[in-house]
């Protein structure tokens, strides 16, 4: 779509976006307010115990943001003033009825919002499971009903994640999974009332036995992992955000609905600026460990593809949906975005490019000394690991022994 069709439909409409202080939300943020400074209004959805709390978080967690770079140098003294025109933080959480507004936001938004972008989600792949079914899937539940209420509403955009498909190999169709509650198991029915049931006894039973918190995170963080493996799902996090895609899917009605799910999410590629992220996410970390000198290898098949897509795409594709589909059928429509199929970049290149980059713009070891980084080995299976730590760690050792 024609970036002049997508900054038209932005033009005077008044967004709710869930999720702002997370990585993709406040790159959406910063993208409408670059290319369509005539928004009416974006509200933030934030958690905060009050309006002045949430309004403190926008402004260190958002808008502070290197992110903003850009658009703080176009808008120079004007900048605060644009902020403080088009942008105001809500106090609520998604993981609240009613999204845990106060009466007089609740009525002034639901008659003023045209789009709602939920992006808050609990990423943790072996998070708490009560805290990330109450955000992933029944935070899901609390923003459709809340989204039926609002009169003027054009589009609710959902961003889930591709990996709702579970380990499934090759060309993935889309069936009736997420409108009937089959599993990846065809022996189990999943229902996420029953889901939630569960988890509520299970914290019960925990403060029962006056379990420390410790304990509490540690318990809920394995029962998550038991449940989602029991239907199919490989950890807590893709399993809470399909059973939000089923809550979704069964219970939408007349307004336009589209999911998008991303595949892995890295930095930006080009908007605002090349090379722009925050924290260390999806593959990031070991990028950092192995420029560190602590990874050395890397567990994976000689060919295996990582599909990686850079965030100022998924946004773009966010906001060229919105513009496409507002005011359409209210079927649901949903965007895969990855780059496997056209652009697929496999662990020998990843690998490579660790290497030539690392090499030249080398990472600062503890004294503040550049840290040499040798060649990532790549293990294709877990026999050839043993080996391979046999070979590193065992090996010198026996030699010493012999030798003395």
């Amino acid at each position: 779509m024609e970036l002049e069709k997508i900054v038209q439909f932005l033009e005077n409409k008044t967004i709710l976006v869930t999720g702002a202080t997370g990585f993709l939300g406040k790159m959406l943020v910063e993208k409408v307010l670059r290319v369509q400074p005539n928004v009416k209004k974006l509200y933030l959805l934030i958690r905060a115990s009050d309006s002045h709390s949430a309004s403190r978080r926008m402004y260190t967690e958002v808008i502070g943001k290197e992110l903003f770079r850009v658009l703080r140098e176009k808008w120079d003294t004007n900048f605060e003033s644009l902020i403080a025109e088009k942008v105001a933080a809500i106090s609520g959480d998604v993981s609240c009825e009613n999204l845990g507004l106060d009466v007089n936001d609740m009525e002034k938004l639901w008659k003023d919002i045209d789009v709602i972008v939920n992006s808050a989600a609990t990423t943790s792949f072996d998070g708490r499971y009560d805290v990330a079914l109450g955000t992933n899937t029944l935070g899901v539940l609390h923003v459709l009903s809340f989204a039926k209420k609002c009169t003027n509403l054009k589009m609710l955009v959902h961003l889930s994640t591709a990996y709702v498909c579970g380990e499934r190999d090759g060309l993935i169709l889309e069936d009736e999974m997420f409108y009937t509650g089959k599993t990846l198991k065809v022996t189990s029915k999943l229902d996420f009332k029953e889901e939630q049931k569960l988890m509520a006894e299970k914290l019960e039973e925990l403060r029962d036995q006056n379990a420390s918190a410790d304990t509490i995170t540690t318990t809920m963080r394995d029962f998550g992992i038991q449940r989602a493996k029991l239907y199919g799902w490989p950890n807590t996090y893709v399993f809470t955000k399909a059973m939000g895609e089923i809550c979704l899917r069964n219970s939408k009605e007349n307004f336009p609905l589209v999911i998008i799910r991303p595949t892995m999410v890295t930095s930006s590629y080009k908007e605002p600026f090349p090379g722009w992220i925050e924290g260390l996410r999806t593959i990031d970390s070991v990028i950092v460990g192995y420029g560190k000198g602590k990874v050395k290898f890397f567990l994976s098949k000689p060919k295996l593809v990582l599909d990686l897509i850079p965030g100022d795409m998924v946004i773009n594709i966010i906001l060229a949906a919105m513009a496409a589909h507002a005011n359409q059928s209210s079927d649901a429509t949903i965007y895969q975005i990855g780059s496997s199929l056209k652009n697929p970049i496999d662990m020998p290149n990843i690998r490579r490019f660790f290497f030539q980059y690392l090499t030249k713009n080398p990472l600062e070891g503890k004294k503040g000394n550049p840290v040499k980084v040798g060649k990532l080995v790549l293990l294709s299976n877990a026999a050839v690991l043993q080996m391979y730590m046999l070979i590193r760690f065992m090996l010198p050792i026996k030699v010493c022994v012999n030798l003395n």
